[in-house]
């Protein structure tokens, strides 16, 4: 075997070699630093982060099997982000965590390394950090918290906050029956589980070859999570042996199997924008539109919340990702390899589905076709995504007046004053929430419905934003608006009063304004004051540096790599 990278921080007699040695002897054998492999173990757990605060007990098992293996664990702790907790949004550091990671990568003495995520920006983070790196890198999923119950009945954690606050927004819920289901729903350690965005990023990276085949999924409570953490530590020393890299398994390939199984599972709109953002990291062209292309025509086999009935333990129960990916093999590339060396499709043939009502056949699907549509019109000419599997067929071919938010606030300000003019035919348009206006591109998409329209039994309208939307929603929602309000869109010119036309069909979404009027229009102030301006730290160099949706939210110096060299000595 080839020198490994660690051998450049640890061979040698000089006094650089000796200081890196010296204070890394606290307990380990004397052989540890002798060719053995350094294995980081890149840990998102934080107290802060409730769906990671178990990983540590993760690290734990994935350091068993490194060292059973003969290599040397290193536990990494890096910037972990907590999608519920965290403000203004996660998003907005979604970057920053790669960023901080990928340095830590490089510049540390290690030669692979486990990625430990499940909240939603965490996985997407690693794998960005990984692949501008390229060293031998595996992901092991946190796994999704048992399903809780409230007044017999199971809750999707996310999916139903939505749906239960709209409940009593539109009278049919007392507040005290709201706050009372607050405890009920987060039984356990684990993300949520719902097919929201931690859900649908663990399943994605399993399909993208970068997760030990048949772990993701599982539940963070089953002890298989532990044992395939074990096992997975024995595997990154294979792939540290056999140099096999990020590069190497995530081609142009491996993406699309990853769209193909997104619309399968019914996973979320986030995972468009974290797709293309690990695929700007290693330079493959991948558009929205290769979501339309690939994953249009795809159909819905999981039957989970928002765009069904169960939760992710049931998914488990019934056969698991595996298995649904048997039913679409034909889609799948079979020369997409995984972390193991092996193609993915190497491992669907016998996987098996236990419950058909979780797990659709092929032939009796829950939607024939469930792919993410891209829309494009005068409203967005770079794009805009709708998820048709968590929308309302009859709003899927919709013409109506814009009813207009400035900003976040106006919204909330004005969504329930009973003088709104507003009915069921009218569209909902907030803007000012794309990545440069918010700033970071929050989930805020789903807007609530107006409180008199929920009082008559409306539950769901057209709503357009900028802004993205948490995998656990629902609705006939456009989001990803590009260009945003912020950037120039014509989002910022929309008026309250102007007809706005969305055919799904016919991936089009115009508003039924004269070019010449349009042209001589300008944002309003209300619109301009509602954007960010932040004026030091992170958010100032994010502002003047993110990317649009249309290609992944990623800053514009961080696209590509930069490898795992670095020249010079540290003393």
């Amino acid at each position: 075997m080839s020198e490994q990278r660690s051998s450049q921080w640890y061979a040698g007699n000089d006094r650089n070699a000796y200081i890196h040695r010296a204070w890394m002897r606290r307990g380990v054998p004397e052989d540890s630093f002798e060719g053995k492999p350094q294995i980081a173990i890149a840990n998102t757990a934080s107290d802060l982060t409730p769906c990671n605060s178990h990983l540590d007990e993760v690290a734990e098992h994935v350091k068993r099997g490194i060292w059973e293996a003969g290599g040397v664990p290193l536990n990494l702790p890096v910037v972990s982000l907590g999608e519920t907790q965290v403000r203004p949004t996660a998003m907005l550091w979604r970057n920053m965590a790669a960023m901080s990671t990928e340095e830590m990568l490089r510049a540390n003495p290690i030669d692979g390394v486990v990625l430990l995520g499940g909240c939603d920006k965490t996985i997407p983070a690693l794998l960005m950090a990984a692949s501008s790196v390229d060293i031998p890198a595996v992901v092991v999923p946190g796994g999704p918290m048992a399903t809780g119950t409230f007044r017999g009945s199971p809750l999707g954690c996310g999916t139903d906050v939505w749906r239960l606050s709209e409940d009593v927004r539109g009278g049919d819920m007392s507040n005290k029956e709201f706050l009372k289901s607050e405890s009920s729903m987060i039984r356990s350690r684990g993300h949520c589980n719902t097919m929201g965005t931690a859900s649908t990023m663990a399943l994605v990276a399993e399909a993208l070859g970068m997760v030990l085949p048949g772990l993701a999924g599982t539940p963070a409570v089953d002890s298989n999570l532990l044992a395939g953490a074990h096992e997975t530590g024995r595997l990154i020393m294979d792939m540290v042996r056999e140099k096999r890299t990020p590069s190497q398994l995530l081609t142009k390939a491996s993406f699309e199997n990853a769209i193909v199984a997104l619309a399968a599972i019914g996973g979320s709109t986030n995972a468009v924008v974290h797709l293309l953002a690990i695929a700007g990291r290693l330079g493959i062209e991948l558009s929205i539109d290769d979501f339309d292309r690939t994953g249009a025509g795809v159909p819905l086999l999981v039957n989970l919340q928002p765009s069904g009935k169960f939760l992710m333990d049931d998914l488990h129960r019934a056969g698991g990702f595996l298995s649904v990916l048997r039913e679409v093999k034909d889609l799948l590339a079979p020369e997409a390899l995984t972390v193991t060396g092996r193609p993915l499709v190497d491992y669907v043939d016998d996987a098996r589905i236990w419950d058909e009502d979780v797990i659709r056949r092929r032939a009796d699907p829950l939607q024939p076709e469930a792919g993410i549509a891209v829309l494009r019109g005068n409203l967005a000419p770079g794009g805009a995504v709708i998820k048709p599997a968590a929308a309302s067929a009859h709003l899927m071919h919709h013409r109506g007046p814009a009813v207009v938010f400035d900003s976040i606030e106006d919204m909330h300000a004005r969504i329930d004053d009973p003088d709104l003019e507003v009915d069921e035919n009218s569209v909902l348009v907030l803007r000012g929430c794309g990545p440069k206006g918010y700033p970071g591109m929050p989930e805020v998409s789903n807007m609530p419905l107006p409180k008199k329209l929920l009082e008559t039994g409306v539950r769901d309208m057209v709503r357009i934003c900028d802004g993205r939307m948490s995998g656990t929603a629902y609705g006939t929602v456009v989001l990803h608006v590009t260009p945003e309000a912020a950037a120039g869109g014509p989002l910022a010119l929309v008026r309250t009063g102007d007809i706005i036309s969305l055919d799904v069909d016919k991936r089009t979404l115009d508003m039924e304004v004269e070019p010449e009027d349009l042209a001589a229009r300008t944002p309003n102030a209300a619109t301009l004051a509602g954007y960010a301006n932040p004026k030091r730290g992170w958010e100032r160099l994010y502002v003047d540096h993110v990317l649009q949706a249309d290609t992944g939210v990623d800053l514009d110096f961080l696209l590509g790599a930069s490898g795992s060299e670095v020249s010079r000595e540290s003393h």
